[in-house]
């Protein structure tokens, strides 16, 4: 009878032993394709890929913006018109 409450825990601290692990690995490589691959640079540098495709639609929304707000900027730092930053 001991010696099957050993082959449980034994069992028990393999299973969560290779539960960790092969969380760990998922984790690691799922990290491991960061970046922008040089060859992949000239399809992000078109235009129509830009964050901002056409500036006089942009100066509307900033113009209503600070009308609604009262408050400039905002689109490239974080913070408020409040000051609490």
């Amino acid at each position: 009878m001991m010696n099957l409450k050993h082959n449980n825990r034994a069992k028990t601290k393999l299973i969560g032993l290779s539960s960790v692990l092969i969380f760990a690995l998922v984790t690691l490589t799922g990290c491991s394709d960061l970046g922008v691959k040089p060859w992949e640079r000239d399809l992000l540098a078109k235009p129509e890929m830009q964050l901002i495709t056409d500036p006089v639609d942009a100066g509307l929304d900033d113009h209503i913006y600070f009308s609604k707000e009262a408050t400039s900027g905002g689109r490239s730092f974080g913070g408020g018109g409040c000051g609490c930053n």
